[in-house]
Parts: structure tokens; C-alpha cells; sequence
């Protein structure tokens, strides 16, 4: 399963659309006015149904992500002078990727391919790609993206 991953041009908060291969919306991505990135996550039919929040205060990065109002995980950022590298509190979930960050993949807890990343480049906004193995993942591999891209933005 393919998703396409577009943040829109004129959009004052951080704001994306994620489409199928076929065109058609999977997902809208709101920023929120909050003291650090939060980021709401809609179905087609516009119900809320996720939140990718950063957490203020801490000494790396960190992104805490919600399915609901539920609690389900979280991504920090590791402390590395080279390559960035992530740590995921989910199912056992790692990531792999390159010292760009334009490319990683998600791995499950036996090494397993869940999901791979890519960006495209020659856009006039942030756009992946996101080859998501099982559908069932999909959402959760978006909102581990999602925190990553707001990430490298606060850091940019």
C-alpha cells in the first residue's frame, strides 16, 4: 500500500495531505497552535482519529502520538554528532535511514520491513512516500513520519 505524504504551500501551521495511489484522500494532518508541535490527524470523513504531540522541556526531541485520546507511543531523537537516529517506543517498532533523512525504513521487532520512506525531491513542499507493507500499519507508520518531519523542521 502506497501513500503519498504532501505538506500544503499557504498554510500558516503545519498542515499535509496524505493521499492513495489512486488520488483519493487517506488522511488530513492539522497543525494545532500549541507550545511545541501538535499535530491532529483526520480520516476522509473528517473525524479526528490521532495526534502526534512534541513534548516541550526535554533534552532531545520528543514526539508522543495518540490513536484518540489514547496513549500508544512515542519517538525521541538520539543524541549523535553524524547520522540522526530515532528511538521508537511502539510494538518493538526501529528505524533504519540514511544520514540525509530523506530515507529510512521501519522495521518490526523481528527485522521485518512494516514501512519505507522516501522523499521526493524538486518539490516545492515537504513530500514522501510511504510504502507501507500491511494497511493495518499505515497510520502508525504516518504518524512516526509525521513527528520525524517536524523534527528536522524545528531543527531547520
Amino acid at each position: 500500500m502506497k501513500l503519498l505524504f504532501k505538506q500544503r504551500m499557504f498554510s500558516w501551521l503545519d498542515s499535509y495531505d496524505i493521499y492513495y495511489e489512486d488520488g483519493s484522500v487517506a488522511y488530513t494532518v492539522k497543525g494545532q497552535l500549541s507550545w511545541g508541535h501538535c499535530l491532529k490527524i483526520f480520516d476522509p470523513e473528517g473525524y479526528e482519529i490521532g495526534t502526534v504531540k512534541e513534548k516541550v522541556l526535554t533534552w532531545m526531541p520528543r514526539f508522543e502520538v495518540y490513536l484518540g485520546e489514547q496513549y500508544i507511543g512515542s519517538i525521541s531523537k538520539e543524541f549523535t554528532f553524524f547520522k540522526p537516529k530515532y528511538n521508537i517506543d511502539f510494538n518493538g517498532w526501529q528505524i533504519q535511514g540514511d544520514w540525509t533523512e530523506w530515507d529510512y525504513t521501519l522495521l518490526g521487532p523481528m527485522g521485518d520491513v512494516l514501512a519505507v520512506i522516501s522523499k521526493e525531491l524538486w518539490n516545492w513542499t515537504d513530500t514522501y512516500t510511504l510504502d507501507v507493507m500491511s494497511p493495518d500499519d499505515a497510520l502508525y507508520a504516518l504518524m512516526f513520519v509525521l513527528a520525524i518531519d517536524a523534527e528536522k523542521c524545528s531543527r531547520d
